[in-house]
Parts: C-alpha cells; structure tokens; sequence
C-alpha cells in the first residue's frame, strides 16, 4: 500500500552562512576585506535550499525582519545556475537553486531589505561539481584504480584527443 506524504518543509541549517558581526573600527586603522561568503558545493541536479542569515546585522533591533530579497547569479544564462523560490524565515533568506555547470563556481549577488528599510548586499559563491557518480565517457584517461584523470578545470583527459 502506498500513501502520499504530508510535507513539511523547514530550511535546511546544512547550507546556511551566517553574516558576522558589525564592529566598530576605530578612526584611522584600516579593516581588512572578508573572505567571500560561501556555500558548501552542489551538484548540477540538485536542487537545494541556500540561507543567508543577517541576524547580526540588524543586532538590538528585535522586530526587523526580512521583506525582500533578489539574487543575481554570475554567470548568467541558458545551462547555468537557476534561482527558483525566494523565501524569508524571519531573519534568514532562503534561495532554492537548481542547475549549473560542473566546474564552475558562481558568485550570487544578494540584496536584502528588512521592514524597517536597512539594505544588505552581500555576494556568495556557490561552486558547483559533479559530485555524481558518473561513468567516464569512451577514450577517458584512467588511472589504475579506475579513477577518470582530469585537466584543471574538471574535464576527462581523452586518449587521442
């Protein structure tokens, strides 16, 4: 006997950064850049949920939360990353994305507004690998163990090509 499933659906905390704190700098001294915001990677049939949580952003004003969100991946266009829904859990942006192109990493652009109108921009990479297994296509350079020997970006070297 099979039934249908009730579905409940709650972000997942696997695939969530986290804004850091905004400290006060001192006149005079110099803050040094971030590090880029990034995703843990996907692969191109997945189709995950991606958070951004501000909570530190808006510290000390309690009832902020998020309104809006718009994504914008780079690169951009037919076989690339696909932005699907855009949700808001309080404070955490959710983005479900689906696609790309193994071996690429994506930068996303992410803007923010809460209800009290702060705007965050933020940018977030989000590689994407073929984490699959995937049978090696016909000529591929293997290793003994049967392993599939790559160029640097991720391609399958071919005997006689």
């Amino acid at each position: 006997m099979s039934e249908t499933l009730a579905r409940v659906w709650r972000p997942s905390t696997a695939r969530r950064v986290v804004l850091d704190g905004f400290a006060p700098v001192p006149r005079g001294t110099s803050v040094p850049t971030p590090p880029l915001l990034a995703w843990p990677a996907k692969d191109p049939a997945d189709v995950l949920d991606y958070e951004l949580d501000i909570t530190a952003a808006v510290a000390g004003h309690e009832t902020d939360r998020i309104e809006a969100v718009t994504v914008i991946p780079t690169p951009a266009g037919a076989g690339h990353l696909v932005v699907g829904e855009i949700a808001a859990d309080g404070r955490v942006a959710v983005v479900w994305l689906s696609g790309g192109q193994a071996g690429t990493t994506y930068r996303l652009q992410l803007t923010v507004t809460t209800a009290s109108g702060r705007v965050l921009g933020r940018a977030v990479a989000l590689p994407v690998l073929a984490l699959a297994a995937q049978a090696p296509p016909a000529g591929a350079l293997q290793t003994p163990g049967g392993a599939t020997i790559t160029d640097e970006d991720g391609n399958p070297i071919l005997i006689g090509g």
